[in-house]
């Protein structure tokens, strides 16, 4: 399983019924559901991702996320998690919306389009970043909205989102003392934990 996933296994309580929205290949709520007895789908968009979910006996629907979420009832969900994808969508206010009113908590993951490196990548060659957190060339990323942990935290504040708890993390998902000194400066993830 990925790092990043590792990370916000963790805050998955026993028990817990989730939604995960851009589940990839399912590996957080296979981990979820051997690990912490929780219950719960994913949506994604990819047949590959799918079929792989299903050999993995993980509960997958096929579903664009910018299609939103009207097919689940509100409070259906203890914890909706979406990991590095919200700057994959068109809307992604409109998702943040969605999500808090499917779920009674959120975990949001994004990369920090604000990092050091990505600034001065842009600053000494004047194209837009590829970093380790941002692997993708300007015209084949599915990165459609970057935003930076200030940007993030303003919609937050726009939509009445209480930010529960904030995890800061390098480019090796590693916590360090500059983290703290400068956030939006040195981090590349930030998970954020999220309720009305």
């Amino acid at each position: 399983m990925r790092v990043d996933l590792e990370i916000v296994g963790q805050l998955i309580k026993p028990k817990s019924r989730i939604l995960d929205l851009g589940c990839g290949e399912g590996d957080l709520l296979h981990f979820a559901k051997m690990k912490k007895q929780a219950t719960g789908f994913g949506l994604d968009n990819d047949p590959n991702n799918i079929q792989t979910c299903l050999e993995k006996g993980v509960n997958v629907i096929e579903q664009d996320l910018d299609s939103g979420l009207t097919n689940f009832d509100d409070n259906s969900f203890d914890l909706v998690i979406m990991t590095e994808t919200l700057q994959a969508v068109s809307k992604p206010e409109q998702l943040m919306k969605e999500m808090l009113r499917v779920g009674k908590e959120c975990i949001v993951t994004i990369p920090n389009f604000g990092q050091i490196f990505c600034r001065l990548n842009l600053f000494f060659s004047g194209k837009m970043p590829v970093a380790k957190h941002l692997p993708h060339n300007w015209y084949d990323t599915p990165n459609i909205h970057l935003c930076t942990l200030n940007d993030f935290e303003e919609l937050c504040r726009k939509l009445e989102v209480k930010i529960l708890t904030r995890n800061l993390f390098d480019q090796y998902f590693q916590p360090n003392k500059f983290l703290t000194i400068a956030p939006n400066l040195f981090c590349s993830h930030a998970y954020y934990h999220l309720k009305r």
